[in-house]
C-alpha cells in the first residue's frame, strides 16, 4: 500500500489591493513577503513552519461577513490588537469578546476582512458559559 504524497496548506484572500495588505499582513503574521506577480502577492512563514497565504487581486468588493478568517493566537491580546492597530488594522467590535473558555477581541485587516486575536483559552478568566458572540 503506498502513502499519498505530502501535503501542505495555502490559505488563498481575495483582496482589491494585494501589495497594500502584504504590507500589513506580513509583519502582523511575521511572514515574509515573496512579491507580486500579476493579480497576487504571495506570503510565507519566516523561518518557521505554517502555510502559505496568497494575496488575490479581485474585481468584486467584499460585502458581507468573511466565511473564514485567520485567529492570531498570543497569550497577551491586548498588546497585539494594539500592535496590529498601528499596522493598520481596527477593531470590529468595542469590547473583549468570551466564549467556551477563549477570549479574543474581533478585528480588520485595512481592506474590512475580519480576523480574531486569541487566547485560544490560555489562561482565560472568561465564563464557559457565557455567550456573547
Amino acid at each position: 500500500m503506498s502513502h499519498p504524497p505530502e501535503r501542505g496548506i495555502g490559505l488563498v484572500l481575495d483582496c482589491a489591493d494585494p501589495e497594500r495588505l502584504a504590507a500589513f499582513w506580513a509583519p502582523a503574521l511575521d511572514y515574509v513577503s515573496l512579491g507580486t506577480a500579476g493579480a497576487y502577492a504571495v506570503l510565507v512563514p519566516n523561518a518557521r513552519p505554517g502555510p502559505k497565504l496568497l494575496l488575490q487581486r479581485v474585481p468584486e468588493p467584499k460585502v458581507a461577513k468573511n466565511r473564514m478568517h485567520l485567529d492570531i493566537e498570543t497569550p497577551d491580546i491586548d498588546a497585539e490588537a494594539t500592535r496590529l492597530e498601528a499596522l493598520g488594522a481596527q477593531r470590529a467590535h468595542p469590547e473583549t469578546l468570551h466564549e467556551h473558555g477563549s477570549t479574543w477581541i474581533l478585528m480588520t485587516d485595512p481592506e474590512g476582512n475580519e480576523f480574531c486575536v486569541c487566547d485560544a483559552g490560555a489562561g482565560s478568566t472568561a465564563d464557559p458559559t457565557d455567550d456573547t458572540t
